[in-house]
């Protein structure tokens, strides 16, 4: 069951024409089979040497190492390029069909499941990228490309790079390598790629804020939940376990915390809106 403050709550923001937001995380993607960066599968071996992600993807080292950078977002690519959807994105992408422009779906996954199950790309603001796309490694401008054709994914692995690869993997204007359009760890959020300005925007329009399957270890989403509390919005984080957001909202009078699994909730919580609309729906 829905709490019943989240259901006061819907119902104010669909009166008042205040947005209802969601900020998500790899949590949300466990059941579709994707391995999050900072749990045990997101270590990288060449050689005799181990990298932790936080090491590998970064702009530091691709500037000296750019095909091992490649090798390795080739893989994260070859597992989120044959997932699917789960029910807690198709949850997402029916409450999207019952809110409208009422709905704001801030994602900090790369692994396309919201575009597969859905989610429209007006209302989605992917702000760590997409794996779909990439750009000049040396920035010679700020087009993106979409992922090139003829480049061997399935049972990836560790493979080489192959001399086809190696060409397909290479700026069209000024050959130099492309990399994978995500937000590195050791890059800053932006609004040309990443929306900054346009999260920052919606979170100060957003009545109420469900935080799903994130650590909150980077700076943005802690700054929109921040924002959403100054403008008396209401917080609701839903996670396994506790979390940047576990600390930030334990004492606040809008602060709800909610420890469970990202699908059962969201199955509810979409029906408490559909009944919520077809109620405001008949009264109109």
């Amino acid at each position: 069951m829905i709490e019943k403050r989240i259901i006061e709550r819907i119902e104010y923001c669909l009166k008042n024409y205040k947005k209802i937001s969601f900020l998500v995380g790899a949590g949300i993607s466990a059941e579709s089979g994707i391995p999050t960066f900072r749990g045990k599968d997101g270590y990288w071996s060449s050689g005799s040497k181990n990298y932790k992600a936080q090491e590998i993807g970064t702009k530091k080292i691709f500037n000296v190492a750019s095909h091992e950078v490649l090798k390795f977002y080739l893989y994260r690519k070859s597992i989120t390029e044959f997932a699917k959807p789960n029910q807690s994105h198709f949850m997402l992408k029916e409450i999207e069909s019952l809110l409208n422009d009422n709905f704001a779906l801030i994602s900090q996954n790369v692994d396309s499941l919201h575009k597969k199950a859905g989610n429209s790309d007006d209302r989605t603001y992917l702000i760590h990228g997409d794996h779909d796309f990439m750009r000049c490694g040396d920035e010679c401008s700020s087009e993106l490309y979409p992922f090139p054709n003829g480049i061997k994914l399935k049972e990836r692995q560790k493979d080489q790079l192959t001399e086809t690869e190696i060409e397909l993997l290479k700026c069209h204007k000024c050959k130099e390598d492309l990399r994978p359009h995500v937000l590195w760890f050791d890059e800053y959020y932006n609004e040309k790629f990443f929306k900054k300005n346009s999260v920052l925007r919606i979170s100060k329009e957003t009545g109420l804020l469900f935080i799903i399957g994130t650590s909150g270890e980077t700076t943005l989403p802690q700054v929109i939940a921040k924002n959403v509390l100054a403008k008396s919005g209401m917080v609701v984080e839903i996670n396994i376990a506790d979390s940047y957001f576990s600390e930030l909202l334990k004492d606040k009078k809008n602060g709800i915390i909610i420890r469970s699994e990202s699908s059962p909730f969201l199955t509810e919580l979409k029906k408490e809106i559909e009944k919520q609309v077809v109620t405001l729906y008949n009264k109109s």
